[in-house]
């Protein structure tokens, strides 16, 4: 159990630590408003930028660690047995929840800045002017951030389940136990004998 316990911890961390360095990579290597090249008053040429290939690998890495960590820990929604301690279990689902949210926020972040940081780019009328989009600072930084908290949480809330199990716990409700003479599943009404029948 100790093995399964730390090949999942450090899968996991590397993969969160992998997509948390692809994601500052990509936030120094995004294209800057300097960068962008006016053709004319209305258009303009956005540079090639190494982001965009950067921030859909740490989508990759991050989408790869929530797989592994998910299957590894179960579904804690029904699990919560009659001996299991209340707050190690609340714990444990609140930690599992939490980390989703925080992947589902990573990954949107970092999809919509890989997509800003296509070269394509995009120029739109406002107000009289053209206007050629770029991706503020700080959008990978904050998926990045996410990302590691969403692994940490996740780990957490697996070495918790794991911890559980190792005790003892119950995680699972226990099937009833079957009394010896009784039939489960099957009607107990006495036998009635049946008469051919009549025709009148």
């Amino acid at each position: 159990m100790e093995i399964k316990l730390m090949a999942v911890c450090m899968a996991v961390g590397f993969l969160g630590l992998l997509a948390t360095a692809l994601s500052f990579a990509a936030e120094t290597k995004r294209i800057k408003r300097s960068q962008i090249l006016y053709t004319s008053s209305s258009e303009c040429t956005h540079p090639r930028s190494p982001a965009l290939a950067l921030g859909l690998m740490a989508v990759v890495a991050l989408v790869k660690a929530q797989i592994i960590i998910n299957v590894a820990t179960g579904c804690l929604c029904y699990r919560r047995g009659p001996n299991q301690s209340n707050c190690s279990w609340t714990v444990a689902l609140f930690c599992s929840v939490v980390s989703w949210f925080t992947f589902v926020t990573a990954v949107i972040l970092l999809l919509f800045g890989a997509a800003l940081n296509d070269e394509t780019g995009e120029e739109s009328k406002y107000q009289g002017h053209y206007v050629c989009y770029v991706l503020g600072p700080g959008v990978f930084t904050a998926a990045a951030i996410l990302s590691l908290a969403t692994v940490v949480l996740g780990i957490l809330s697996f070495v918790m389940v794991q911890s559980a199990k190792n005790r003892g716990d119950s995680w699972i409700q226990p099937a009833p136990a079957v009394q010896p003479g009784i039939a489960i599943g099957q009607p107990q009404f006495p036998q009635q004998r049946y008469q051919d029948p009549v025709f009148v």
